[in-house]
């Protein structure tokens, strides 16, 4: 195979890489896109946000339907490949759209397993034989994989990770899911939904760790009631391959007994991949975990090469990657720009959903910040009372002495979507009165960051507290 020259050559080919090409391509570079998988979009795309959210809404309709005061729906037949090839079929038009947009733009894709062989050369392992790309810029985007657990008998196809749970093989009468994260808690919530009898174990004294815990509360008070069993500050010791199942052993508060499982979901986080590209070859510095460091404009040691998303540090999200994507193609045009959010919004897409941006409230207390939070409850929003689902709350942090808004963190249906407010105002510099002046509409669950707003200000009237 021919070498290819380009001008800038991007390393994987998932949200933060393919917005990268594009946008490099857009500038005005020549751009050769590289990544092991025939379709573009990555894990995220290919096996994880995209699918996950396209389960995640069969699991709501279920759950609704099951829910809602006065109406009975007979059990829902599950129809699994029906079910699939819909999931299937969402992931092919997104792919099929980053296709097209690469052909647009004339970015050179090619496909195959991709190493570094000099700092001005990439090996690429294709199909048909090895091809080299030669650059004067790189961007690597080659992402994180999943963490494994040293000692599991991951040879046992009920031994599963995510991209299998995503795969819809079947619906196990008894999941375990190993870990109280976000992906394991999005993966336990389609499961339940779909029938599955879930325990999950943390090995942290809450689920979801990094979230404030008033913000977790409300879905661990919802999962008690609908899994079989939540295990915190537990350890899964052993497993073990019978032909019944696999048996887990535990330990943690209670000496909880072993109990046999037909799959188990390993969802302990993930790990970046920048042991797996030979950086050293081309002078990179990786450190032990496999992270590369970047300066503001994504730089790594090595000048002329770039990184961006999970491989660069947390938070391993696509949104941050896409950001870093395009101020690495626009430092590489020549622009004058630099990493300057001032933050990346988290969201779990559990039921109910929660989300966060800016300071925590735990992180606001060991720093030793000056602040007040302001907290309204969804018990007194019209529309959450009226969509049956008042358990949740919305909470802004605010600096004590400048009023400005420094972190908000949501709980309840459609935290996801409304904590894009809460970022633009802290973007914005926005204050707290900012927030209770602006008129929102009425009935909405968007009004519940006015209303907390108000509460800060001492202006509420939809609650009654007492003055100070």
């Amino acid at each position: 195979m021919s070498d290819l020259i380009t001008d800038v050559v991007v390393l994987g080919a998932g949200p933060g890489g393919y917005t990268a090409a594009f946008r490099a391509a857009d500038l005005g570079k020549k751009v050769v896109l590289i990544d092991r998988n025939a379709t573009l979009g990555g894990v995220c795309l290919n096996v994880g946000c995209i699918p996950s959210k396209a389960l995640l809404h069969v699991a709501k309709v279920i759950t609704e339907a099951a829910d809602t005061p006065g109406i009975r729906f007979p059990k829902p037949e599950i129809d699994l490949p029906v079910l699939r090839a819909w999931k299937d079929s969402v992931v092919a038009k997104l792919t099929k759209g980053l296709a097209a947009l690469a052909k647009q733009r004339k970015v050179t894709v090619v496909t195959g397993l991709a190493q570094f062989a000099t700092s001005n050369s990439i090996r690429v392992e294709t199909a048909t034989g090895t091809q080299t790309v030669n650059f004067k810029q790189a961007i690597i985007a080659a992402g994180s994989s999943v963490t494994k657990i040293p000692g599991f008998p991951y040879e046992d196809p009920r031994l599963i990770d995510s991209t299998c749970a995503l795969a819809l093989a079947d619906i196990p009468g008894r999941l375990l899911v190993i870990g109280g994260g976000i992906i394991g808690l999005e993966m336990a919530t389609v499961y339940h939904a779909l029938g599955s009898k879930v325990t999950v174990v943390e090995l942290l004294d809450q689920l979801m760790p990094g979230a404030d815990a008033d913000l977790v509360k409300p879905l661990a008070t919802r999962l008690k009631k609908q899994y079989q069993q939540i295990m915190l500050r537990t350890k899964v010791t052993r497993l073990e391959s019978l032909p019944e199942g696999v048996r887990a052993s535990f330990a943690g508060p209670g000496d909880p007994p072993a109990a046999v499982y037909d799959r188990v979901l390993v969802a302990v986080g993930r790990q970046p991949n920048g042991r797996a590209i030979n950086a050293e070859a081309a002078g990179v510095a990786v450190d032990q975990r496999g992270f590369i460091h970047v300066d503001a404009q994504m730089r790594t040691n090595v000048p002329h090469i770039f990184a961006i998303g999970d491989i660069c540090g947390e938070p391993m999200l696509a949104h941050k990657a896409t950001h870093e994507g395009k101020i690495a193609a626009e430092v590489i045009a020549g622009h004058k720009v630099s990493f300057q959010a001032r933050t990346i919004p988290s969201v779990a897409y559990t039921d109910p959903e929660i989300s966060w941006m800016g300071i925590t409230e735990s992180t606001a207390i060991k720093q030793g910040l000056s602040f007040e939070k302001a907290v309204f409850p969804w018990t007194a929003c019209g529309r959450a009372l009226a969509s049956g689902r008042d358990e949740g709350m919305t909470k802004l942090i605010i600096d004590k002495k400048t009023r400005r808004i420094l972190g908000a963190g949501i709980v309840g249906a459609g935290a996801g979507e409304l904590i894009a407010e809460a970022v633009v105002a802290m973007e914005m510099d926005a204050e707290a009165g900012d927030l209770a002046l602006a008129i929102h509409p009425h009935p909405t669950l968007s009004e519940t960051l006015a209303l907390a707003a108000e509460i800060a200000e001492g202006s509420i009237t939809d609650l009654y507290l007492p003055k100070k």
